[in-house]
């Protein structure tokens, strides 16, 4: 049976990078969320794996951004090990992840995505330019969702911007590149 469950970096971290890397590959790093992600630091708290006999096979890693002044969360990457694709895991372990966003009292999630897919999870395509991202984005898979706040809050609008929490985004950049480094 899986178990979605926050991340505990000591114990996840390394398996949650090998899994992005079986799932994505290399090419993962050029995209233009990883720009985004770059100057910011996940959340555990908020972040859920899936756990097979205490292994990680599938994450929704959650991270802070701003949109304009609006706080919002990112969700994403989501990965699933490949022999566990097509059976839900993906969505249960985004659902999780949205789910303790909720719990926390955030307002807004967003991620990029394929909005067939994430539409069932209640997440919205926006107006074309409403929200930009630093780089070249398909604006058609940029989807928010409201979490803790009413159906009828107007979604965020500008530019996405990383915490302003600086130190802790160092702080998590030099761990990730340290996991990196040692080949997850």
């Amino acid at each position: 049976m899986i178990v979605y469950d926050r991340e505990i970096p000591d114990r996840d971290g390394r398996a949650i990078e090998r899994l992005f890397d079986a799932t994505f590959g290399p090419g993962h790093f050029a995209k233009t969320a990883e720009r985004v992600r770059e100057y910011s630091y996940s959340l555990p708290e908020v972040t859920r794996v899936g756990l097979l006999n205490g292994r990680v096979i599938a994450v929704c890693r959650v991270w802070p951004i701003f949109i304009g002044d609006t706080p919002v969360l990112f969700y994403g990457p989501v990965a699933v090990e490949p022999k566990y694709q097509g059976g839900k895991v993906g969505r249960s372990v985004t659902e999780a992840s949205l789910q303790a966003g909720s719990d926390a009292g955030h307002k807004f999630a967003c991620l990029i995505g394929a909005p067939a897919y994430f539409g069932r999870m209640g997440f919205e395509q926006i107006p074309a330019g409403s929200v930009v991202f630093p780089g070249p984005q398909d604006e058609s898979r940029i989807l928010l969702r409201r979490l803790a706040t009413a159906e009828d809050t107007p979604f965020p609008e500008g530019a996405v911007t990383s915490p302003r929490d600086a130190m802790r985004a160092i702080a998590t950049q030099k761990a990730y590149l340290q996991r990196a480094r040692q080949g997850g």
